[in-house]
Order: structure tokens, then sequence, then C-alpha cells
């Protein structure tokens, strides 16, 4: 069995909590009920802050018509929010505008892969470091 195997001597115990840390984090479809069908929830939350200013809401709505929406058209939200954080070399907390997009994808490799399309380009454009995004499996009625 997996765990008497890979339980033996320290790496097989580092290997066989590894295994078992994997499986924790792995989505789980959900069960869901008819009309509901399983399906993938993204959050992303894109910061407004750019090098030398911050992003105009006339670059925003270009990315949203020429990247998103073209990436996801079965629909996403766009929700103003204000993101803050503790910046790690001075220990300030800090706060930007931030736009939080809400995307539920049926089908979630291929969302997946637009949605890795999507904040590499924003990243790029606007010369961002990171774009946070949150996944998870949810039940979904169309």
């Amino acid at each position: 069995m997996l765990g008497q195997n890979m339980g033996k001597g320290i790496f097989g115990r580092l290997a066989f909590g590894a295994v078992l840390a994997l499986a924790a984090c792995a989505p789980q479809a959900p069960a869901c009920t008819p009309p509901a069908v399983a399906a993938t929830g993204f959050e992303v939350y894109f910061g407004r802050d750019k090098p030398g200013g911050e992003i105009t809401d006339a670059e925003w709505k270009g990315f949203l018509d020429g990247v998103l929406s073209p990436g996801f058209p079965e629909g996403l939200t766009v929700l103003d929010a204000e993101g803050h954080w503790r910046d790690p070399r001075s220990g300030k907390t800090l706060g930007e505008r931030t736009k939080l997009v809400l995307i539920v994808a049926q089908d979630g490799p291929a969302g997946r892969q637009a949605l890795e399309a999507a904040t590499a380009d924003y990243r790029r454009r606007f010369d961002q470091h990171t774009v946070l995004r949150v996944e998870r499996p949810v039940c979904a009625t169309f």
C-alpha cells in the first residue's frame, strides 16, 4: 500500500506527507444538484497602480474589452475594490485601487488557460509584478 511503502525512513515520510498535502489542495469536484453543474470559479485581483501612476479607466476598459471579455465570452463580473497589503521592505500597510473580476467557467482547464494568457498580458502591459488569482470548484446554474 502507498502509506506502508512510503512511510519508511525520513524521505518516505516526507514524500508521503507531500502526497497528502497535494491531495488536500487539489480542487475536488462538488456534487451538484441539477440543474446546477460543476464549474470552476475564479476571483482575479487586478491592481491599478503602475510605475509612474495609475492604470486609467480607459486603459482598464481597453484591457477588459480587448482581452478579458473575448477570453470569457460566457461572461464575467467586474467590481471596484481597494486592495491592502504590507510592504515587505518598509513594513507599512499600502493600498491601491483594484478591479476584482469574478468568472465562472464550465470548462476549468480552458478557463485556466485563458486566464493565464490574460494575466500575463496584464502584467506585461502594465508592468505588474503579480495578479492575485483564487480558484475553486463551484456548482453553477447558467
